[in-house]
């Protein structure tokens, strides 16, 4: 019986220790929460942080596992790539990790092969920014270099917003360290992205969606995906020919990578991140729906090395969304309404949050009440609703 080690037990990666077990895999756990929800659907757990590197590591060796997973945590990848690699198990190695989740980095990275990337600059402390923006222009992206989930990223608009912003910033950075960038100008409604999956170094799976923003309130968090993606076919083949030059460049043979890349000033693509894992939120539900791909699947097959596992893509032509059930007030949940133009709509609901619990204000992916995934029976019904469903959902909390 393999043995597979997952790292993190909450719910977004439940789906794939559950195909795991279903497999007849052995399934080992770590998470440094007692309570996670994972912790009941796995065959082991032990309690300890995903980013103690040696523990884990000193665990897979005494168990001698046969893959791990790190399925959309950010955190637990620098471990899953050091386990990978003192272990010799399928998974990204560990300079890939530290560039592509550093997004410093990663922008240099860009510069220096030849990418479209926005102007920036990285800094510790906001004394070290006195001087150096000068020749930005506003509007500026704020940014932790190594958060995830959209925590700590901002626009501002004026050199007067620049300390609270970039304050904020440095609290959610790890590695206390800041990105500012120039702001791109999108030239489409929605961000490129989804989840992508690399077999003997190329792209074998292109799962790309709709990223919508909460233009309103931060433009920079999302408020779900939906799909069929809204660009042209000639937009959808240079990006996938730009994150297939990035795969060559970093020589990565297999993996899930979650995207996400903007069209700026003349209709040049701009690749903002990519993940070396796949996207959380519940994106491999909507592709899913969308597509017929199981990608936890393919995830966890990937991490055994089954080189015996085949996938086909099952092309629908109906329109799927997830939607980030929020709040913009702190309090207990009261209530969540749901308009029945709406109710027509939603397939499946993922709370994590039920009523008379502490939801706090939506600032990052880590404030969500739930996700509904919906199904829509054309284009414009998906974008109606998805532009405007604050009319279709209310969300009631008290003091």
């Amino acid at each position: 019986m393999k043995k597979v080690m997952f790292l993190g037990g909450d719910a977004h990666q439940v789906s794939a220790i559950q195909y795991a077990k279903k497999q007849g895999y052995y399934t080992i756990l770590c998470d440094y929460l007692e309570d996670n929800l994972g912790k009941f659907h796995s065959d082991e757990f032990h309690c300890v942080s995903t980013t103690a590197k040696q523990s884990i590591l000193e665990i897979a060796e005494q168990l001698n596992i046969d893959g791990i997973v790190a399925f959309a945590p950010n955190a637990a990848l620098e471990t899953a790539a050091y386990v990978g690699e003192k272990m010799n198990l399928p998974f990204y190695s560990t300079e890939t990790v530290l560039l592509l989740s550093n997004k410093s980095l990663f922008r240099e990275f860009l510069k220096d092969n030849g990418f479209n990337y926005p102007k920036s600059k990285s800094f510790t402390s906001l004394e070290d920014t006195v001087g150096k923006l000068n020749d930005f222009q506003f509007p500026l992206i704020i940014k932790p270099v190594d958060s995830s989930g959209s925590r700590g990223i901002v626009r501002v608009d004026h050199m007067d917003e620049i300390e609270q912003a970039f304050e904020n910033a440095l609290l959610k950075s790890r590695t206390k360290a800041v990105i500012i960038e120039e702001y791109i100008e999108m030239t489409h409604e929605c961000v490129i992205g989804g989840d992508i999956v690399v077999m003997d170094g190329e792209i074998r799976y292109f799962g790309i969606i709709n990223g919508h923003r909460d233009v309103e309130n931060n433009p920079c968090i999302p408020l779900g995906n939906s799909y069929p993606a809204i660009i042209e076919n000639e937009k959808v083949v240079l990006v996938r020919q730009e994150i297939q030059k990035v795969i060559n460049l970093l020589e990565i043979k297999f993996g899930a990578m979650n995207i996400d890349v903007v069209f700026g000033e003349n209709e040049r693509p701009y690749i903002i991140e990519i993940n070396a894992r796949n996207g959380g939120n519940m994106v491999s539900s909507l592709l899913k729906k969308a597509t017929g791909v199981d990608l936890v699947a393919l995830s966890v097959e990937m991490a055994v090395n089954n080189r015996d596992y085949r996938f086909t893509e099952n092309l629908t032509n109906l329109y799927f969304s997830t939607y980030y059930v929020r709040s913009y007030e702190r309090g207990r949940l009261k209530s969540i309404a749901l308009n029945d133009q709406v109710k027509e709509n939603i397939i499946k609901k993922y709370m994590y949050k039920t009523y008379g619990d502490e939801v706090d204000v939506f600032d990052g992916l880590d404030k969500i009440i739930g996700i509904y995934l919906l199904k829509f029976k054309d284009l414009n019904d998906m974008k109606n609703k998805m532009d405007h469903m604050d009319q279709y959902i209310d969300v009631q909390v008290v003091s």
